[in-house]
């Protein structure tokens, strides 16, 4: 390679690192004067790099062009992007697969064979565990989503809540967010004068947007607090809270992220406030936390659950029958 190419694709991996240079700095860099740099400038322009001039002392911008041109990454972000693509072939946004194993096949033809070894190491050492695959969502809805919060417009949509009832909402957006398996919204909803959460792969946007909007305060502070409050209770057909007989600082680390919301009482006890798709479920998340504990409110069902896991557990280590397993565990009861 001629010490001009070299130079030129040095000056490109420059021009990409930061939003603005100037013409001195990117001489200082590169070794060179700055009617050297003007004419590598000029240069990249010819190959179709929109690199604009700057206001001030003679500096330089890599702008937005109508096609995309070739990227400059070094080995770290070759390898960042090639196990992201690799990723996102098997993830939560409809369409993305087949499109991430294309960019993926041209990203491994293009790699020095010292980091595509890396890559594919990485790749055939990874295993995907876990819980299958949430509903997948269009991604021209997540970009339409990102539009509206970006710019502050209000979003139309058509909505479907987990019985499959219909209706029409009008939202100003605050911000999407990737929880577990799913795609969620947190936003403020127009008719009903509060921040609302809505499953993604429930909305259908609709078009044209709403009028512009100041952005509000998010809820809770955090919209990651809000969104887990609501996913660990409010959103659940089963729900229940349970008094911890410990401080809420001692129990906060015990719990599985969005196993519930912690409401400290005093030095000794806190709530536990819980929600699950079944009974089962709720038994599950309650005991898992591993905390002396009193119902203090859930359906009468949860009750019977929670005795009959008791039940079971002595049953595992005394070998007792359902009938001489002794009194029922304290977990079961409730207050009088």
């Amino acid at each position: 390679m001629s010490k001009t190419s070299a130079r030129l694709l040095e000056l490109l991996s420059l021009l990409q690192t930061r939003r603005d240079w100037a013409g001195a700095e990117l001489a200082a860099r590169l070794g060179v004067s700055t009617r050297t740099v003007r004419r590598d400038v000029d240069r990249l322009r010819d190959l179709g790099y929109p690199v604009h001039a700057t206001r001030g002392a003679a500096g330089y911008r890599l702008g937005a062009g109508a096609a995309l041109p070739p990227l400059l990454l070094d080995d770290e972000e070759a390898v960042a992007v090639a196990v992201s693509l690799g990723t996102a072939a098997g993830g939560s946004v409809a369409g993305i697969g087949e499109t991430a194993v294309r960019a993926l096949a041209k990203l491994e033809q293009v790699l020095p064979s010292r980091l595509r070894h890396r890559v594919r190491t990485l790749q055939q050492a990874t295993v995907r565990a876990g819980l299958a695959p949430g509903p997948q969502v269009p991604a021209g809805t997540l970009v339409a989503i990102a539009e509206a919060c970006r710019r502050h417009e209000r979003l139309r949509f058509d909505y479907a809540d987990h019985t499959g009832a219909a209706s029409r909402r009008e939202v100003e957006p605050h911000s999407l967010v990737s929880w577990g398996r799913r795609w969620y919204l947190v936003a403020w909803d127009v008719a009903r004068d509060g921040w609302r959460t809505f499953r993604v792969d429930r909305v259908t946007p609709k078009s044209p947007g709403g009028a512009r909007f100041t952005p509000r305060e998010p809820p809770c502070g955090d919209v990651a607090v809000y969104l887990e409050r609501q996913l660990s209770s409010r959103m659940w057909p089963c729900r229940a809270t349970v008094v911890l007989h410990e401080s809420a600082t001692a129990v906060a680390g015990r719990g599985w992220p969005g196993t519930g919301t912690l409401e400290p009482v005093d030095d000794t006890s806190c709530l536990l406030h819980v929600g699950a798709d079944t009974l089962h479920a709720l038994v599950w998340m309650i005991t898992s936390v591993d905390a002396a504990f009193t119902l203090a409110d859930g359906p009468p069902e949860l009750a019977e659950a929670l005795r009959r896991q008791g039940e079971r557990c002595l049953r595992a280590v005394t070998g007792t029958s359902a009938g001489t397993a002794g009194p029922a565990p304290a977990a079961a009861t409730r207050p009088g």
